[in-house]
């Protein structure tokens, strides 16, 4: 059973707490154990604690939930980008996959209403074919007595 962590921001609560409902939700119908939650400010802190969780012998794959919400500034977009790599290389630094269902940079609230629930499941949905993916590239373990070491 693979066993997922969830990072999902604090920022607008509501719709976080809508979006982690359905990650569990998703999670549970596909199978999967969700064995950590943690919650994070926003999307911006959710990399190092990402990082940490992958770091776990006892997690497989992550899902980040949030949401950046539409500025009267870049501040959102720059946050948005920033926050997409560092949780991508650490992805790649620990060599499993991570859902991502952070909606936006840019969108409204009314976008995200309509988002919440297909971007949660999806983040879950990615970070557990994903898995399976790398799964299926694994080397096949050898069965029976090992071979004989090669004579020089």
């Amino acid at each position: 059973m693979p066993r997922l962590a969830l990072v999902a921001a604090e920022f607008n609560r509501p719709l976080l707490d809508a979006m982690v409902a359905a990650a569990t939700a998703e999670a549970a119908a596909l199978g999967a154990t969700i064995t950590h939650t943690v919650r994070v400010p926003g999307s911006y802190e959710a990399p190092l604690v990402v990082s940490r969780l992958l770091a776990r012998a006892d997690v497989d794959a992550a899902v980040v939930l949030g949401y950046i919400e539409r500025g009267e500034t870049l501040h959102g977009e720059v946050m948005g980008h920033v926050t997409h790599r560092a949780i991508v290389d650490q992805s790649l630094h620990h060599g499993k996959p991570v859902g991502f269902g952070v909606i936006g940079p840019g969108a409204t609230v009314e976008q995200a209403e309509l988002r919440k629930d297909s971007y949660a499941r999806a983040a879950v949905r990615a970070a557990l074919r994903s898995l399976e993916a790398l799964t299926a590239l694994e080397p096949p373990r050898r069965r029976g007595p090992r071979s004989r070491a090669r004579k020089r």
